[in-house]
């Protein structure tokens, strides 16, 4: 299967309201669409998460950021500037989400986004035209699947569909920074 077949494939189960497990610029994720609240509840049901822990997002470029967002502090994008530049990708907090999941954005309106750069992520958001969740393809309080070897045959049972792409792929991967920006330009560090 060609990579675009297998990003059509993903977009068609997404827009049907399905979770995918998917590669992305750091870990693999499991995703669906982020405007979707019931698709939304199915990740966190197949995680064994709470839903008072927040999920991230996918966004394929700064256009699509400001989409969701009602307010988009300046010293953000000086922020999303200098994280294009560093080479571990990084998931800003933003204030203020709209137009996506009631059931994604957190208590105080906030929502975890990170803009990817990676050739197969990046062209999965950019062919899918909306907010992806991205949230770590494991079972709450496992370990991250690193590769596709690493995930639990019981999520690749649990999803809808199962990216064909970068399977074979074995190398080490982490989750990314979290960062945390406040409407007053103040950043707080939530991961490293």
């Amino acid at each position: 299967m060609t990579q675009e077949e297998d990003i059509k494939n993903a977009v068609a189960v997404m827009r049907k309201g399905g979770v995918i497990l998917y590669p992305t610029d750091t870990v693999w994720g499991i995703g669906c669409d982020a405007t979707n609240a019931e698709a939304v509840a199915k990740v966190y049901k197949i995680k064994k998460r709470d839903d008072s822990k927040a999920l991230i997002c996918l966004v394929d470029s700064d256009n699509r950021l400001q989409r969701y967002f009602r307010d988009i502090p300046n010293v953000a994008w000086d922020l999303f500037e200098s994280i294009s530049e560093n080479t571990k990708p990084t998931t800003v907090i933003l204030d203020n989400a709209n137009g996506v999941a009631s059931n994604l954005v957190a208590e105080d309106g906030s929502l975890a986004v990170r803009i990817t750069k990676e050739k197969f992520s990046h062209e999965l958001c950019y062919r899918f035209q909306k907010p992806i969740v991205s949230t770590s393809a494991n079972i709450s309080g496992q370990p991250a699947a690193s590769n596709y070897r690493d995930i639990d045959p019981v999520l690749l049972e649990a999803v809808d569909y199962v990216c064909a792409s970068r399977r074979n792929e074995h190398k080490p991967h982490t989750p990314s920074s979290i960062v945390k920006l406040s409407q007053n330009g103040e950043i707080q560090i939530i991961r490293k």
